[in-house]
């Protein structure tokens, strides 16, 4: 005859593993690389701000735009002598600055693919370009050690700041809302903090302890990342530029940063192949892309749609988000699906001939252990017994609750716990005290430790002196988690009075007020952007 007795139920208590947190889950929805080809080392990447399907990608003397879902080459801005660096699209995607070899600066017509201005006086070749917040100027970053900011409209530089660093300056950011603030980091290791409206234009010089070869401001204005070397490090303008956390997470140097998930994850490129991504509330690693070579450039599209990364080698790896609701990717995550199930069992023959005999298959059993048959002979005390092993009870402690919450509910964990060793009692409550504090473990827990000290309440006098120390460590420990929760209680009562306030005082409605856009007026090339001539050779 088969019993029906089921063993217990211990995967509900397991510890769930660390990669199976809701960013993992997330980041795995990206589908399986797309390669493009280049014939040189991918400078830079950018998504445009306007038309989030196209990216730029710089590249040897090009610079071109792909299409994000059709991965063809939209636009080719072709006019450069020598290597281009760092194409950026303009805020609203219009204009498209880059720098190139010979130190000059040129502004593209996204649409046009025409020249409207060419920004002459870096003596070296100029790495990084960007626009500040009010869109009206561009700041250059040049291998001559300077930092040069031009007016857009009448192609003239404003300001100067020379020697700005000892050595190449290969990176810089320009701040989210201020139009007036900048950091530049250069491969002298050090960090400058511009503010134009100053006598002394430099307000901070900070140090990174390697080259800085990429730096960003986070969405709010207040806290700036820098990468140099293997380490990525934050810093606290508002306090005084004081650094907030440093993250060394890659083995070789970080070449790139990037925001995403609208500025609550930061990613972070390096030479050994890995992209990081971390949670920029905690600054921990919640996720890492691993790449075929190393990685020098990045971009992720606005909402997470695609993350596209530049290699050293030329190639360009483009991962799209996949999104249920979209029919072209059904089928991809049902395969996906259909993967992850068990295989189904063989069908059986489909045969009408007559045999002798039929062999069945073995039937394969319930799987129980060996606390599972003593408590299915009611044997609480070897249960108990077999689950209190010194190795068990430090590996497995989910399989000690599970006995322990199934003798509570057969109302037998006092009578096991009577006439028993000194030694197996103290290691019993020393296991009650070390996991007590785990929430898989605490309804349970806080049931057997009620009971413990119910059975030994009467046997006081009795019991030893270390006996008696492990049941006022226990104690102690219940009443450690009591206050614990009381605190919680409290503190969960003034957010919630907190959030009602914050939530009353937003209920005031304003009438919205439409207003026309204005049509800005379309920009013409300036006469040295129409001068200038590309030689073949």
């Amino acid at each position: 005859m088969q019993s029906n007795f089921l063993p217990l139920n211990t995967r509900r208590l397991q510890q769930k593993a660390l990669v199976e947190t809701p960013d993992t889950v997330y980041w795995d929805r990206l589908a399986k690389p797309e390669h493009l080809k280049e014939h040189n080392t991918i400078d830079y990447l950018d998504f445009s701000p306007s038309h989030p399907d196209n990216f730029v990608v710089t590249c040897s003397v090009r610079v071109q735009i792909y299409n994000l879902v059709t991965k063809l080459v939209v636009k080719n801005l072709s006019r450069f002598q020598k290597t281009a660096y760092g194409a950026t699209f303009r805020q609203d995607g219009r204009l498209l600055a880059a720098g190139d070899e010979e130190g000059h600066v040129k502004l593209f017509d996204t649409t046009s693919r025409n020249i409207l201005r060419l920004f002459k006086g870096h003596t070296a070749p100029v790495h990084r370009t960007f626009f500040t917040a009010d869109k009206l100027q561009l700041a250059s970053f040049g291998d001559d050690k300077s930092v040069r900011l031009w007016d857009v409209a009448n192609e003239k530089v404003v300001q100067t700041f020379e020697d700005a660093h000892n050595d190449y300056i290969r990176a810089g950011a320009m701040h989210p809302q201020a139009p007036h603030m900048f950091i530049s980091g250069g491969y002298d290791g050090k960090i400058n903090l511009y503010d134009t409206r100053s006598p002394t234009p430099v307000q901070r010089t900070l140090d990174q302890g390697s080259p800085v070869e990429s730096m960003l401001f986070l969405p709010n204005g207040s806290i700036f990342v820098t990468a140099g070397g293997n380490e990525v490090r934050v810093w606290d303008m508002i306090s005084g530029c004081r650094l907030l956390t440093s993250m060394a997470q890659h083995h070789k140097t970080v070449t790139c940063l990037r925001l995403g998930s609208d500025g609550r994850r930061l990613f972070s490129g390096g030479l050994d192949r890995h992209v990081k991504i971390y949670d920029v509330s905690t600054y921990k690693t919640v996720h890492t892309l691993t790449y075929p070579n190393a990685v020098v450039s990045l971009g992720v599209a606005g909402g997470d749609q695609a993350v596209v990364a530049g290699m050293v080698d030329g190639l360009i790896s483009i991962r799209r988000m996949m999104v249920d609701s979209k029919p072209s990717h059904l089928k991809k995550i049902r395969a996906d699906r259909a993967r992850k199930q068990h295989k189904r069992p063989y069908a059986e023959p489909n045969s009408t001939q007559k045999v002798d005999h039929v062999i069945k298959d073995r039937v394969k059993g319930t799987g129980l252990k060996t606390f599972d048959v003593q408590l299915r002979r009611f044997n609480h005390k070897k249960a108990l017994d077999d689950v209190m092993h010194p190795a068990r009870m430090e590996k497995k402690p989910e399989q000690v609750v599970a006995v322990i919450t199934d003798l509570i509910h057969r109302r037998c964990l006092d009578k096991a716990l009577l006439d028993r060793p000194e030694a197996v009692l103290i290691r019993l409550i020393d296991f009650v005290c070390a996991h007590l504090a785990e929430t898989r473990f605490m309804r349970p827990l806080l049931n057997a430790a009620s009971t413990i000290l119910d059975v030994f309440e009467r046997q006081l006098v009795t019991c030893s002196e270390k006996l008696l120390k492990s049941l006022e460590k226990l104690s102690r420990a219940v009443k450690a988690e009591i206050v614990l929760t009381t605190d919680l209680m409290r503190l969960k009562g003034a957010l919630d009075m907190l959030i009602g306030v914050s939530l009353d005082s937003e209920q005031v409605t304003h009438k919205p007020v439409y207003i026309a856009p204005i049509k800005a007026a379309k920009m013409q090339p300036s006469k040295e952007a129409e001068k200038y001539v590309v030689f073949v050779e």
